[in-house]
């Protein structure tokens, strides 16, 4: 009889004690659980860039602009590399001459931003007039994976015509590269703003 007592007193004491633990185990499981548990982003590239500062680029070519003090500028016969090798990416400046072309000219450098539409999202046209420089031109921003993501051609009508795109080294990936393509796309910018023919 004493025995059975033991027993039961026992197995009362174990059930009171694995009650204890499933109640400590909730209320613990309970309260890490305060933040909702989500799934990891991908990860996008959190990139800075110091803010740009500009100069006159002087050069023999018929043509001068402002230039951004980080890049660094090849000049071959008034084509113009400008590189950002922390970007990996390069802004092409090419100079044609006119001479009773102006209209393929034209249809040249839209081709050019229209060849790039099977992988882009939009193409949006801003047109640029500045009537007493005698630039006269259209800046094309290009959204999606699309190998350049800014173009724009530039002129007087007469004398000069001036193409320029930037491409980036890497396969694009529009989200990846969005900090350094608004970066270079506000240089291509002041590039053409500042554009001026020589006399």
């Amino acid at each position: 009889e004493k025995n059975k007592t033991n027993k039961s007193y026992v197995i009362v004491i174990m059930i009171q004690n694995i009650v204890k633990l499933s109640c400590l185990g909730l209320f613990l499981s309970l309260i890490s659980c305060g933040d909702e548990t989500l799934p990891k982003p991908k990860g996008q590239l959190s990139l800075e860039y110091p803010k740009a500062k500009y100069s006159k680029l002087e050069s023999n070519c018929s043509f001068t602009f402002d230039k951004n003090n980080l890049a660094l500028i090849k000049d071959k016969s008034c084509a113009f590399e400008i590189n950002y090798p922390k970007m990996k990416a390069t802004i092409y400046l090419t100079h044609k001459s006119v001479n009773n072309n102006i209209d393929n000219l034209l249809r040249d450098a839209q081709k050019l931003t229209y060849d790039h539409v099977v992988k882009a999202d939009d193409i949006t046209e801003q047109p640029f007039i500045n009537g007493k420089k005698k630039v006269y031109g259209m800046f094309y921003e290009v959204g999606g994976n699309a190998a350049t993501n800014a173009q724009f051609y530039a002129t007087d009508s007469t004398k000069n015509f001036i193409v320029g795109s930037v491409y980036f080294y890497a396969k694009p990936n529009f989200d990846s590269i969005l900090p350094a393509a608004q970066y270079l796309k506000e240089d291509m910018r002041r590039i053409m703003e500042t554009l001026e023919w020589k006399q």
